[in-house]
């Protein structure tokens, strides 16, 4: 029985629960993999000047990130194909998120589709990612497929024009096969609950894509993607994709001021300060380290998001006293959900909330809004 007591807890349980191949695509980043340990490592750089003596017996964590009550600051970010990590899916994610009055980012790549998780929560609770296709018209039909089932905030991803080398994905075959190797299927046979759980599952492919034929199993479907997204992008998309969507409009992946500038004035209610967990540009800075410069930037006028890194209460509460309006977290709810199901993501949110609420004592800060207020940042 493993006990978890941490994210690193829950990492080392997923990893013996599901097969290699599939671990370490959502384990791993580009290249020599700097830029996910820089994720990590840049929180020691930002250490807290607490306050004392302030009589806060219960710190109130409650907070709006785009309208939308949460109970604390956090998000699940969009992990592609996650639904792939457990029997249970993407639905089990979405409904823990939702219990806790927090809300979840869907991938545009999750093995549930949009619809079938608009079914199994309320869809308030539900952002979606998109990515712009080649074709237009997929993506137009996206953007109205998300509309129908009942979401109000597109989250499109800006930072992947194309696909670089993952070192752990190119040695496992994953994105380059159509079907799977005989080393993958040995991988899966030493994962025989993980085996037999998702082959009892009526969803086994991207569901997203299936009304486009983009091929009949996942790994076709895998290799069909990084042909399909147009890897040209450019601001006029944005721009059309802002006036083709009704509701709230955020763009993930920005790093840079001048970016956080032009989404403003295109009119993005939110960004978010992402570097794709360190699996695009490896080199990039982290996110937390253009925290400052962006929230500056932004001077009010959208909220910022960020992730990257993020594995402990604390960590929250950093990026809160920099400015962040909310975290995002994809890797640590995948590795929940792994670990336990439904249950793992439950643990892994209330493990957040615990944490926070003690750091928000042991700094001083009654309130979430108090974070933003008052300096507990060691001055420079």
């Amino acid at each position: 029985m493993d006990v978890i007591v941490s994210v690193d807890d829950f990492r080392t349980a997923a990893r013996r629960r599901v097969p290699r191949w599939l671990f370490d695509y959502v384990d791993g980043g580009s290249y020599a993999e700097a830029t996910l340990l820089r994720n990590r490592s840049c929180f020691n750089e930002h250490p807290f000047l607490p306050r004392v003596l302030r009589q806060i017996a219960q710190p109130d964590t409650t907070t709006t990130v785009l309208g939308v009550k949460h109970a604390f600051p956090l998000i699940l970010s969009p992990v592609g194909m996650g639904g792939m990590l457990s029997a249970a899916g993407e639905g089990a994610a979405a409904r823990a998120a939702a219990d806790a009055t927090l809300s979840m980012c869907v991938s545009h790549f999750s093995i549930a589709s949009i619809e079938n998780l608009a079914r199994t929560v309320d869809p308030a609770r539900l952002m979606f990612q998109l990515y712009i296709f080649r074709d237009r018209a997929i993506t137009a039909d996206m953007v109205r497929r998300a509309w129908d089932a009942g979401v109000r905030t597109l989250v499109l991803t800006v930072d992947t024009p194309v696909t670089p080398l993952r070192e752990r994905d190119a040695r496992n075959g994953f994105r380059r096969l159509s079907r799977l190797s005989g080393r993958q299927i040995c991988q899966m046979a030493f994962r025989p609950r993980w085996t037999l759980g998702v082959a009892q599952r009526s969803e086994r492919v991207i569901g997203n894509l299936v009304p486009y034929s983009m091929g009949r199993t996942l790994f076709e479907q895998a290799a069909t993607i990084s042909r399909s997204l147009d890897p040209a992008i450019g601001w006029a998309d944005v721009a059309w994709l802002r006036q083709l969507w009704k509701g709230q409009f955020v763009l993930k992946g920005i790093l840079h001021p001048e970016d956080t500038e032009r989404a403003a004035g295109i009119g993005a209610d939110a960004v978010i300060l992402s570097n794709h967990g360190g699996r695009q540009l490896d080199g990039a800075v982290a996110a937390l380290e253009t925290l400052e410069a962006n929230v500056a930037t932004a001077a009010g006028r959208l909220e910022i998001l960020v992730d990257g890194g993020f594995r402990y209460g604390n960590d929250i509460m950093r990026a809160l006293t920099l400015g962040a309006r909310a975290v995002m977290v994809g890797r640590p709810w995948a590795y929940a959900l792994a670990a336990g199901g439904e249950k793992g993501v439950r643990d892994l949110l209330t493990y957040f909330h615990e944490g926070l609420q003690s750091g928000m004592s042991l700094l001083g800060a009654d309130r979430i809004q108090n974070l933003q207020e008052e300096n507990y940042q060691v001055p420079v």
